[in-house]
């Protein structure tokens, strides 16, 4: 007869909370980093808000520099892979493709992630490593997606000739914006910033300035 092991088998809920613990050191990672910064987050808070000590944190994450690149990854990086395929497999006219674009910015817009911006725009300069992390794998990804999507609709007619490399930065603009204002100005302001209107808004506009002058492109035919 086999021995038997006098240990009790580790209970299901003990198995989920061991699996789960790096994506609750994140999130826990991400709300410290949203509240309160990068220089000012200590491993300590993060280790306390995700209910661990900081040696079980050690063994995630080897420093903080690596838990902020592993915030990133698991918060913004999955949105601009999205975008990317849906830029790469859409048959779809380009002003609807870039209206699901900015549906999904405006879902990162109501989340804690949306608090990283604002923070690496305000401590890229004392954290060159970090800023160079996120200019490759978030600005870099997220502009080659629009300019993508932008060239191939100014082949195809879809796009008036434009100025690619610069419209990337127009469309960029109020995104950015209304993720800086909801973390730094809109606690102040008696009128909150609807980021859905303003979203609408500005596909509205870009819509508009982007498709052709088809009244123009008919007057110049019937002149030649």
């Amino acid at each position: 007869m086999a021995d038997i092991d006098p240990s009790p088998a580790p209970s299901a809920r003990w198995r989920r909370r061991k699996e789960d613990r790096p994506g609750e050191i994140l999130a826990a990672a991400l709300a410290c980093f949203a509240e309160r910064g990068y220089a000012a987050t200590r491993l300590d808070d993060v280790a306390r808000r995700a209910g661990v000590t900081k040696g079980t944190l050690y063994l995630y994450f080897p420093n903080k520099e690596e838990l902020f690149k592993a915030v990133v990854r698991q918060a913004i990086v999955p949105n601009l892979a999205q975008a990317e395929a849906l830029v790469a497999a859409a048959s779809e006219p380009p002003a609807l493709i870039l209206g699901r674009l900015l549906k999904q910015w405006l879902a990162l817009h109501g989340t804690p992630a949306s608090a990283i911006p604002k923070l690496m725009l305000a401590e890229a300069g004392n954290f060159p490593d970090l800023a160079r992390f996120y200019h490759a794998e978030v600005v870099e990804r997220g502009t080659n997606v629009l300019r993508r999507l932008l060239h191939r609709a100014v082949e195809r007619g879809d796009f008036r000739a434009i100025d690619v490399d610069h419209a990337v930065f127009c469309i960029i603009g109020p995104v950015l914006l209304s993720m800086l204002w909801r973390h730094s100005f809109q606690r102040h302001d008696s009128h909150a910033l609807d980021a859905e209107a303003l979203y609408r808004t500005h596909l509205d506009l870009l819509t508009r300035g982007l498709l052709p002058d088809r009244g123009a492109a008919a007057r110049k035919t019937s002149h030649e």
